[in-house]
C-alpha cells in the first residue's frame, strides 16, 4: 500500500535534475546539481521562475562580501511559484505564484521593539541567498511577514523587483520629500530609476537625475526624469548649482554607491537640505564634510539602511497596483547558464537589470 501525499507537498520527489549557481571566489562561478530540500515548518520551497541582477550581487561577484563567506549560492531577488509548504502554512498552497524580499527581522530585538527592524541583528544571518537557482527555501519568518501573492498581471521580473523598491521606499520616508522641491539623484543605474518612479508617484515637482552612459541618461528621460545630466562633462557642477533657482537641489539621493559620489552629494545640496546617502561604499572609506558647512549651512545627512516590513508591504502594493513602470528597469533577460557571462557584462555596464529565468 503505497503511503499518501500530505496536502502541503507537490507529487513528485525532487528527481528531477536541479542547479545552483555558486559563487566559488571573487569573479568565479560554478552550476552545481543539488536536490532541494523539503520545507520546514513555516518553511516555503519556491520554485523560482526569475532572479534580478542586482548591484549587491554585483559587488559580491567583484571583491566577495564582509559578512558572507565564498563559496556561497547568491542572488537575492527573485520570484516564483510555490512548489511544496511545510507544516504551518496557511497563507500560501503549492501552486501559487509569490513575491518575496530576502530577509525579515525576529520582531523581538532592541530595534525590532522601537519599529527599526531594518537593523535587527538577525537579518543579514538569516538572508535569503541562492535565488540563481531553479529552487530556492524561504525561511519561516520571511514567509509570514515578507512575502506576498502575486497576482496574474504582474510579470514575474517586475513581481522579483519586490526588494530593492523596499530600500528605495524606506529611505524616502526618511528623507521626506515634498512635492514642490527639487530632487537630485545621483546616478541613473537600476537604483537611481526606482528611486525616480518612486518620487514621481509621489507627485515630486522637478526630479533630476545626474548619471553616465547615453543609454542610462536616456532611461531616465524616458521613465519622467524633468532633467538629465551627464556627470562627464565639464559644466555638470554647473548645471546642478543652477537649479531650483540657482539655490540648488533640496534634496540629493546619492545611488551609486561611490565615496566621490558620497562628497559631491554634500557639495550639490542646498543650505537648509537633506542628503541620502543611499548607494553603501566599501569597507574602510570615509567621508569628509567641513563642519561649519553642516552647522551653518543647516543640513540634514541620512544613512538609510535595507527596510522594514512595512516597507515591503508598501512596495508589494504599489507593484500589484502598477502605478510605476518598472518594466523599463529590466532591460535584459538571460538563462541561469548565461550568469557569469552576464556578469562580465553587467562591469562594463551593460544592463540596468537582467531577469535570469531558469
Amino acid at each position: 500500500m503505497t503511503e499518501p501525499v500530505t496536502p502541503n507537498h507537490t507529487i513528485h520527489e525532487f528527481d528531477l535534475r536541479s542547479r545552483q549557481m555558486v559563487l566559488l571566489e571573487p569573479g568565479k562561478m560554478e552550476m552545481r546539481d543539488f536536490t532541494p530540500p523539503h520545507p520546514g515548518p513555516g518553511e516555503i520551497l519556491l520554485r523560482v521562475k526569475c532572479a534580478l541582477t542586482c548591484g549587491t550581487d554585483l559587488k559580491f561577484f567583484r571583491r566577495g562580501h564582509p559578512l558572507f563567506e565564498m563559496p556561497k549560492p547568491f542572488g537575492h531577488e527573485f520570484s516564483g511559484i510555490v512548489e511544496e509548504t511545510g507544516q504551518g502554512v496557511s497563507r500560501f498552497k503549492a501552486g501559487d505564484a509569490v513575491m518575496a524580499a530576502p530577509t525579515a527581522p525576529c520582531g523581538r530585538c532592541f530595534y525590532c521593539k522601537r519599529e527599526q527592524e531594518n537593523l535587527c541583528p538577525d537579518l543579514m544571518s538569516t538572508m535569503v541567498w541562492g535565488a540563481y537557482a531553479d529552487y530556492l527555501l524561504l525561511p519561516a519568518r520571511v514567509v509570514d511577514r515578507n512575502t506576498f501573492p502575486k497576482p496574474a498581471d504582474l510579470p514575474f521580473a517586475q513581481a522579483a523587483l519586490l526588494e530593492p523598491l523596499s530600500c528605495v521606499l524606506h529611505a524616502q520616508e526618511a528623507a521626506r520629500p515634498e512635492k514642490l522641491e527639487t530632487v537630485l539623484v545621483i546616478g541613473a543605474g537600476a537604483f537611481g530609476l526606482l528611486h525616480l518612479l518612486a518620487l514621481k508617484d509621489l507627485g515630486v515637482c522637478t526630479v533630476v537625475v545626474a548619471g553616465r552612459h547615453d543609454h542610462r541618461l536616456r532611461a531616465a528621460s524616458d521613465l519622467g526624469a524633468d532633467r538629465v545630466i551627464d556627470v562627464d562633462r565639464d559644466e555638470a557642477a554647473a548645471e546642478v548649482a543652477r537649479l531650483n533657482h540657482g539655490f540648488g537641489p533640496d534634496l540629493v539621493i546619492e545611488a551609486t554607491g561611490d565615496l566621490s559620489g558620497w562628497h559631491e552629494a554634500v557639495g550639490y545640496v542646498r543650505r537648509g537640505g537633506r542628503v541620502v546617502f543611499f548607494g553603501g561604499c566599501p569597507a574602510n572609506t570615509f567621508l569628509t564634510v567641513e563642519t561649519r558647512r553642516i552647522h551653518y549651512d543647516n543640513l540634514t545627512l541620512i544613512g538609510p539602511f535595507h527596510f522594514r516590513p512595512r516597507d515591503v508591504r508598501r512596495a508589494a502594493d504599489l507593484l500589484v497596483a502598477g502605478s510605476l513602470d518598472t518594466g523599463r528597469i529590466i532591460d535584459g533577460h538571460r538563462s541561469l547558464e548565461d550568469l557569469e557571462e552576464v556578469f562580465c557584462q553587467l562591469q562594463q555596464g551593460a544592463f540596468l537589470k537582467c531577469a535570469i529565468v531558469p
